[in-house]
């Protein structure tokens, strides 16, 4: 116990200069370091390089390598923009959070929340996804409590958390969100989380770009359970710099009730949505991310009843 303390404290030294340079520079200057830094992790440290570029050649086959690398170099870049983003956020006042972003047709979660039943905000690893925590409930006029994992680093999590809990947002963290995220709704606020995580083995697998991924049900869960509407959105980077965010309200028409056979089709509904926005916008979602790492023991359970089947055999 003392020396994971005394680690989480070495750490933690670390990462104050980090978290106050950050907080220093300016929205472009914060772009331009986490893009640098992205840069370095994918061509000198190479850190999950053949992972991301093994989940890019699978999932777009007919692309040639060149394209692969490019995209892979890309998210890589991205990925360092949002963490250096999101660290400079920290340190943001209201108007300069909302000035690096717009949002296309607000009116959409503004009016499924307004229908009394709660709100779930879905998306996933793709754009600057930290970023609109302290945004959006500032551009839509009412607070969103995010679901999120624990960093291991408790001190760290600390300075992280109370980034993500400004302007009247909120943290839930994943061992509580069962039911808090109930009871929120049930409310009639608004939840946040993101769909793209890999599940355990025991999760539902559904299929994403081609290959069947351990997935977690909850958003589909908390929304038939509680009869709360999804709309997903998805940050989008823009030419110059700023962020646009999209919002794209998920197809409920047809499933009534929280039956696992509704929970599996919502499920599926709400990741074909992200798939086809990471289709679009591939550069702009994590894949260093281990999304299928339970890919191969799903397959092997599957295949495992037909290899004991006996042969047919004819009647005489």
């Amino acid at each position: 116990m003392f020396f994971r303390t005394l680690k989480s404290l070495v750490e933690y030294a670390f990462f104050l200069p980090v978290n106050a340079i950050a907080r220093s520079l300016s929205f472009r200057g914060a772009r331009i370091l986490g893009s640098a830094l992205g840069a370095v992790a994918f061509s000198v440290v190479r850190y999950r390089r053949r992972i991301s570029l093994e989940n890019l050649r699978r999932a777009f086959p007919d692309k040639p390598d060149a394209e692969i690398h490019r995209i892979a170099a890309g998210a890589y870049r991205g990925y360092g923009r949002s963490l250096v983003e999101m660290l400079w956020a920290g340190g943001a006042d209201a108007e300069e959070l909302k000035g690096i972003m717009r949002l296309e047709k607000p009116e959409l979660p503004r009016a499924a929340l307004g229908a009394g039943k709660g709100l779930i905000l879905l998306s996933g690893h793709f754009g600057s996804w930290e970023c609109i925590v302290g945004s959006i409930s500032l551009h839509l006029g009412f607070p969103v409590t995010a679901i999120a994992q624990p960093l291991r680093n408790s001190f760290v999590d600390g300075v992280i958390t109370a980034n993500r809990n400004r302007f009247g947002s909120g943290t839930i963290t994943m061992h509580q969100s069962v039911r808090e995220v109930v009871k929120m709704l049930r409310a009639g606020k608004a939840v946040g989380m993101l769909g793209d995580q890999s599940g355990p083995k025991e999760s539902v697998f559904i299929e994403f770009f081609g290959r069947p991924a351990a997935t977690h049900r909850g958003a589909a869960a908390f929304s038939l359970k509680c009869d709360a509407p999804i709309v997903m959105f998805f940050v989008i980077r823009e030419e110059d710099g700023t962020y646009r965010t999209v919002f794209e309200p998920v197809d409920r028409s047809g499933l009534s009730g929280s039956s696992e056979e509704n929970i599996v089709e919502l499920t599926k509904r709400h990741t074909a949505v992200l798939e086809r926005f990471i289709r679009q916008y591939p550069d702009h979602w994590l894949w260093m991310h281990r999304r299928w790492k339970h890919t191969a023991y799903y397959e092997a359970r599957t295949e495992e009843p037909a290899r004991h089947e006996p042969a047919n055999q004819e009647v005489p």
